[in-house]
């Protein structure tokens, strides 16, 4: 079996050899593509990968490329962890928002719309590429926006089996686990559990958690209500999860506290993107180093918990037909009663051998589809946009955002989003 990574360069990489070694009795991959446009980052991050998995004896080989079209020929699955333009377009994006007092973040309001024009394109391409060389294979997409990319592949791509993949569900999970063994005084695996969840990828609801099928929804409830009452500044006020009985996805923040965000960014540098950077110089000095044949423990420091976990476990269930539950983006096709039958969303869905399956659950109230249904709007006119260089379609996307700028700022928004992309978004300056 041949699995394909697409953004091999990632300094998340090392974590997914890992991943895959420890499920290597159940999902037998044979050769592990690590393919990336930086050859000399690859060189370093897929060199590290090749001494993890042979001082491991991995059963697998990893195999270093830059040619795409060669990385997803004849695999089985494609996971995208891609980031066009690397970690100073994520910074520009930062400070795109900044520079006009709006929200700056790589997968929310202007930075969000900047990534995902970027990034479109060049998924569709891959796409593309997989219907030729790999027509079988299942695109498991990481990069973000992961809602809004994986809203795009079934616009433009529907004959191509694909699902967006985010780790802030299995998170959640983890620490929701955590706070029910403490109250219980008693271990829980997580794989007894379940998290129901609905929305978009950073835009979505916890709304249930069982434990064997039971009900654990109140107990988790009242155990995170009074962890919240008991901070001095909790990030989300304890009444609006006594109020709507669901626990927000913490990005939500950027929608629920605006104005303290906002105040938060004043204190830049350094900006997300600029400690990320940092980070990184020093992951890749380690992973550099020729004795180095273990993850090392800085890599926590990157962000994106549990990525491994979330990404073997959902190939493991495909491939074995195993019937789990994952959340997961995906098109909903009715599972939502109601809902428009094109968005994709956020939802527990059933892996199977078949593909992925939205699993039949009721809408969220009025005061949540509010939100979802402005910034499904926006996605999609993005997404349009993106394949198009159409900037009334542009403009129009930012004008839906609820975190776009106001109607006197959107022209100017706009001309600095296409200037700061300009080498990255040649559709929108071929007129």
């Amino acid at each position: 079996m041949k699995v394909a990574v697409i953004g091999g360069g990632s300094t998340y990489t090392p974590e997914l050899i890992m991943g895959f070694m420890q499920r290597a009795e159940s999902f037998p991959l044979t050769e592990l593509w690590l393919e990336d446009i930086d050859a000399e980052r690859l060189k370093i991050v897929g060199g590290f990968a090749q001494r993890i998995a042979a001082s491991h004896h991995a059963p697998f080989k990893v195999i270093l490329s830059t040619d795409q079209r060669e990385a997803v020929r004849g695999a089985s699955y494609a996971i995208t962890q891609m980031r066009v333009g690397q970690m100073p377009a994520r910074r520009e994006d930062e400070y795109l928002g900044l520079r006009h007092g709006l929200i700056g973040q790589e997968t929310t309001g202007v930075g969000g719309l900047a990534k995902a024009l970027r990034t479109i394109p060049v998924i569709l391409q891959l796409a593309h590429d997989m219907a030729e060389l790999a027509p079988d294979a299942l695109l498991v997409n990481f990069t973000n926006p992961a809602g809004l990319i994986t809203q795009a592949l079934s616009m433009f791509a529907p004959g191509v089996p694909a699902v967006g993949v985010c780790n802030v569900a299995i998170t959640t999970k983890m620490q929701l686990t955590e706070r029910l063994e403490k109250k219980l005084g008693t271990k829980i695996d997580p794989s007894r559990t379940e998290l129901n969840t609905l929305g978009l990828n950073h835009l979505s609801w916890h709304r249930g958690f069982k434990v064997d099928g039971v009900d654990m929804w109140p107990e988790v409830l009242r155990e995170y209500v009074a962890e919240l009452r008991s901070e001095d500044e909790p990030e989300t006020p304890p009444e609006l999860v006594e109020n709507l009985k669901m626990i927000p996805n913490y990005y939500l923040g950027y929608f629920y506290s605006t104005h303290h965000k906002l105040e938060q960014q004043k204190h830049w540098p350094p900006s997300r993107a600029e400690e990320v950077m940092e980070v990184e110089k020093d992951l890749m000095r380690a992973y550099a180093d020729p004795s180095n044949t273990e993850p090392p423990a800085d890599l926590m420091k990157r962000g994106g918990a549990y990525y491994s976990t979330v990404a073997t476990q959902l190939l493991n269930a495909h491939f074995n037909d195993l019937g789990e539950t994952h959340v997961l983006n995906a098109l909903h096709d009715g599972a939502v009663e109601s809902w428009p039958l094109d968005w994709v969303l956020e939802l527990p869905c059933r892996v199977d051998r078949k593909g992925v399956h939205p699993i039949a659950t009721t809408p969220l109230p009025d005061t949540c589809f509010g939100l979802i249904a402005q910034v499904k709007s926006y996605e999609l006119l993005t997404a349009r946009a993106a394949l198009s260089g159409d900037r009334s379609l542009l403009y129009q996307a930012l004008l839906a955002h609820p975190l776009g700028p106001e109607t006197d700022q959107v022209q100017a928004v706009m001309d600095d989003l296409l200037e700061t992309n300009r080498k990255y978004l040649p559709l929108f300056w071929n007129s």
